[in-house]
């Protein structure tokens, strides 16, 4: 039985009553929120989840942290010196996106050391697969698909990323309407490729009942991918990408329907200005699924800077209505990340979350800020650090300045406005 069919049925699982215990919830509330699809679990039932979470609305908005080999770098030590910085600073869930190297062992490792719920990506693995025993990432059939995602719910994966709106339809509307960037998911790109190759239907969209089997036996999280998403601020909200949001929330619904958990995914590149009219689109277009975006980055000139870019975009997503925000690294659209950048990366989505969720769940959110507050009045340092979203960076500022003046630090040092407040102002 899946979390989403427990939950129709009124069944209290232990898993749920212990995310409702964490987010401060009723477990009755949490359990309506998952029985309407509003909140999903990534669980797989093959894991045992040392830090399990709920993702959805009136919940904590989370964060997630993307690891995984190249072509070019295809040692698994790095990536699991990846996925432990990602833990260590909050990450709520991680996912594999590995193409090189042995996939299936480094995804089996990565599930092992891995203490929050593990996604991927499963065209990838389809696609080198083919590459390697074919001559060709395009020639794979629905069975070899179908095969991976059963190797890899087996294993554990608790929730997959399937470009399944990708399709001839929606595919259609890049042809009508020329983009300044084309398509940029890695997934989208090659399912794109394999539509145009072949000339059939997607085996993602064309397969999708015996896709949703495979998830129900392991209650798989399904996270319907934008393919399509923008690249380029230049492209966001275009006919392409709202013609694949449409399909998404067609099979939301199909999902549901099989007891199947479901969440979608958002874009990539978003202005200002755009970024509310996407999320509200998506919770009418997709019935209130859970929304899972990328950034979204609000400029296309911050290279080097691109985590900033994205928690500017998050913090107003989520703001929104956006529910899991996927971490950028400062070397987006540069390199492959290294430690330090998934450590930026996480540590800047993070703020976002917490952000917005002081605008959508502030009885909660504000308990942390308030806490920090009182400490920086008292000018009690070591409860400050503790409470900050980074504490070792935090630590080592402190440090580093060795201030004269004991209580104060080294920008206002002797004239420390609290202390004047404290002394004179009696504020």
């Amino acid at each position: 039985m899946t979390q989403l069919e427990a939950a129709k049925k009124n069944i209290l699982t232990p898993l749920l009553k212990r995310i409702a215990r964490e987010e401060g919830l009723p477990s009755p509330r949490l359990r309506n929120l998952v029985a309407s699809g509003r909140v999903v679990i990534p669980h797989n039932k093959n894991r045992l989840i040392k830090n399990p979470c709920g993702i959805g609305e009136r919940l904590r908005t989370k964060v997630n942290a993307n690891i995984g080999t190249s072509t070019d770098k295809c040692s698994i030590v790095p990536e699991l010196k990846k996925l432990s910085s990602a833990v260590k600073y909050g990450a709520d869930c991680v996912m594999d996106l590995s193409v090189g190297g042995d996939l299936v062992s480094f995804r089996r490792t990565v599930i092992a050391h891995s203490g929050v719920p593990v996604g991927t990506v499963p065209v990838y693995e389809i696609a080198v697969r083919a590459q390697r025993t074919k001559k060709s990432l395009l020639n794979f059939t629905a069975s070899d698909m179908l095969t991976t995602l059963e190797e890899q719910a087996k294993d554990g994966v608790d929730f997959f990323t399937l470009h399944s709106g990708v399709t001839r339809r929606s595919t259609q509307a890049l042809r009508n309407k020329r983009r300044v960037l084309g398509v940029v998911s890695r997934g989208g790109a090659i399912l794109t490729a394999w539509i145009r190759k072949n000339g059939r239907e997607n085996p993602f969209y064309e397969y999708f009942d015996e896709i949703l089997d495979i998830c129900r036996r392991y209650d798989v999280t399904l996270s319907l991918g934008d393919g399509l998403r923008p690249g380029s601020i230049l492209d966001s909200t275009d006919a392409a990408q709202i013609a694949e949001l449409k399909i998404l929330g067609e099979l939301a619904l199909r999902a549901r329907a099989e007891n199947v958990q479901v969440m979608i995914e958002g874009p990539g590149h978003v202005p200002l200005d755009q970024i509310r009219k996407n999320m509200e689109l998506q919770k009418k277009l997709c019935h209130g699924a859970p929304f899972y975006v990328l950034g979204p980055l609000v400029t296309d000139v911050a290279s080097g800077y691109d985590h900033i870019s994205s928690a500017i975009g998050g913090a107003l997503a989520a703001s929104y209505g956006a529910d899991f925000l996927c971490y950028v690294t400062p070397s987006e659209h540069l390199r492959l990340p290294s430690v330090e950048d998934v450590r930026e990366g996480v540590i800047a989505a993070r703020i976002a979350a917490h952000a917005a969720d002081l605008v959508k769940n502030r009885n909660q959110a504000v308990k942390w800020d308030r806490a920090i507050s009182r400490a920086r009045m008292k000018r009690d340092w070591d409860t400050q650090i503790r409470l900050s979203v980074d504490p070792d960076k935090a630590r080592d500022f402190r440090l580093s300045s060795r201030p004269k003046v004991s209580d104060a630090c080294t920008m206002c040092g002797e004239y420390c406005s609290i202390k004047l407040n404290e002394e004179n102002l009696r504020v």
